[in-house]
């Protein structure tokens, strides 16, 4: 997830996105349960593992899969969703309000990392393996990071097909390039002019002249607005999720093309569940492996279309379906 993973910003319940897909960490200071959280079936008391999500789509999606796996192993699960930002729910997490969260490997572990000797590890250049291995290094005592799954959700910077095809255009390097004799206009939400992987990180790691890149913020998480100004030409390359159904604000899909990224400016987001170790028992964290083996990028994809789309399916309505067309209930 943002997904700054991965913040994942609430505009992003307009897109029925993302990761996240890298969520950023910024957020409240309110008690992250009193007002925010959508809670269902009881509290949270000690027999209880309670699964929280942030204040996004695909996090509650994910959430969703991990109460329904959990509750149809036998054991007692509540779920509260759309929490809050990062602080505010990994707070919960640390606080013992929550046990289970969904989470994006990229941006946690920056969160965690912080300040820390791990922090140096999650550079541009950084595999999928250190920054799971950073993150691991990083957590709190008591707060565990369960395998990454396949399924990615992080910003990528796209272009039209028209655009790609014309200026030759396939990668970010290409795009660089470009850059070098035509100014491009950027767009995406507004902090991500500021972002490691912004306008500054792509000048430091593929030589693009920022003074050649004017950015347009546009707060709607990638979703119909960015994709729309896109097809419209008002932008020439758009921040968008890799997990976000690329649709115009009329509801027609765009074709685009991801730039590549070989210098991984953009941190991997991998899926992941974080819990409190001593919380969860052996089997619960099996299952939740379970999950993780078999959840994929594609997968996120085709969930959000289900829930941004004309079917406008409710998340644990997908979560069901997704775990039933696994396998990975009991018949």
């Amino acid at each position: 997830m943002l997904k700054t993973h991965h913040n994942r910003v609430v505009a992003l319940t307009l897109t029925a996105m993302l990761g996240g897909g890298a969520l950023v960490a910024c957020g409240s200071n309110e008690d992250p349960l009193a007002n925010g959280g959508k809670g269902t079936d009881g509290g949270n008391s000690s027999q209880t593992i309670t699964v929280g999500s942030a204040n996004f789509p695909e996090s509650e999606i994910v959430g969703q899969i991990y109460t329904i796996v959990l509750k149809d192993a036998g054991m007692n699960v509540s779920f509260k969703g759309g929490i809050g930002a990062r602080d505010v729910y990994l707070k919960a997490l640390e606080k013992g309000d929550i046990d289970v969260v969904p989470e994006y490997s990229g941006n946690v572990a920056q969160f965690y990392a912080k300040g820390k000797a791990q922090e140096s590890a999650l550079k541009p250049g950084a595999s999928p393996e250190d920054v799971t291995n950073a993150l691991q290094e990083s957590l709190p005592n008591g707060i565990e990071a369960g395998p990454a799954a396949q399924a990615e959700s992080k910003d990528s910077y796209r272009v039209t097909k028209e655009f790609s095809e014309k200026n030759k255009v396939t990668t970010l390097e290409e795009l660089a390039k470009y850059v070098e004799n035509k100014p491009i206009t950027m767009g995406g939400n507004p902090e991500l002019k500021e972002r490691p992987y912004g306008p500054k990180g792509l000048e430091s790691e593929y030589g693009m002249k920022s003074l050649n890149v004017n950015f347009r913020g546009i707060s709607d998480g990638g979703g119909p607005l960015t994709v729309t100004a896109l097809a419209n030409g008002d932008i020439d390359v758009a921040d968008i999720y890799t997990t976000s159904p690329v649709v115009e604000k009329s509801g027609k899909p765009v074709d685009v093309v991801e730039l590549k990224d070989p210098k991984r400016l953009i941190l991997a987001q991998q899926v992941l569940p974080l819990y409190r170790s001593a919380k969860l028992s052996d089997e619960a964290k099996k299952k939740l492996e379970d999950v993780q083996k078999q959840l994929t990028t594609e997968d996120l994809k085709a969930m959000n279309e289900r829930n941004s789309g004309a079917e406008k399916a409710e998340p644990e309505q997908i979560a069901q379906d997704w775990l039933e067309s696994k396998g990975l209930l009991k018949k």
